[in-house]
């Protein structure tokens, strides 16, 4: 296992051991999966490095695929939003045990193959054994899961994975808003999905009730 993969992304020499109390820093887990949205885990990387949240980001083949697809974004650019970045079959992260203290987990976009394997708890990865970490830790776990239309399948995994504690958000865009383009959506559905974790973006609009015109 390369240096990288295993240490923080801005700095190869530095580990978690080696600065145990430099700060109070909220604490989150970011994983991308294959699932077409590339941006909004992108975007919700961006939206928690300007809230000061220390990010721990899992990237599997098929998101950093689909990064290169939809995107203009390097892996590179990417990994570098993030405090810490780890391989997906790094299954001896940090990330991968309940010992190591975070706030909480978000998979975006989740695609409905992460979702199958965190609901059978099979842990086959390291983004799977991270989320199964956060349902026995009782910690918030969000799945912003991209798929349409959805089978049965995928709705019992969905409310299985909710009774053991996980919260499905699909990123569903709100026209209340009246966006101007997809930079507004996107920044919707982000700042919704950080709420869950007491994150305010301060970056969208907030319904208020109808407005006169």
């Amino acid at each position: 296992m390369d240096l990288f993969n295993k240490s923080r992304a801005s700095n190869p020499s530095s580990s978690l051991e080696d600065q145990p109390n430099v700060s109070h820093r909220r604490r989150m887990v970011v994983a991308l999966t294959g699932a077409t949205g590339a941006i909004l885990g992108i975007k919700t990387l961006v939206t928690l490095r300007q809230l000061n949240v220390e990010t721990h980001l899992i990237i599997s083949k098929w998101a950093e695929a689909t990064i290169k697809y939809e995107t203009d974004y390097t892996i590179a650019n990417v990994r570098a939003l993030a405090d810490y970045v780890y391989n997906v079959h790094d299954m001896a992260a940090p990330v991968s045990s309940g010992s190591f203290r975070a706030d909480g987990m978000v998979v975006v976009p989740c695609s409905v193959k992460t979702l199958a394997i965190i609901n059978s708890g099979a842990c086959e990865d390291l983004i799977s054994r991270a989320a199964d970490v956060m349902l026995k830790e009782r910690r918030r776990l969000v799945l912003a899961l991209r798929e349409t239309p959805l089978s049965t399948i995928h709705l019992q995994n969905m409310i299985s994975v909710t009774q053991a504690g996980a919260i499905i958000f699909p990123p569903v865009p709100a026209f209340y808003i009246k966006p101007s383009s997809i930079d507004d959506l996107i920044d919707h559905s982000v700042g919704r999905m950080l709420d869950l974790f007491g994150l305010d973006t301060g970056q969208f609009e907030r319904w208020e009730g109808w407005k006169k015109e």
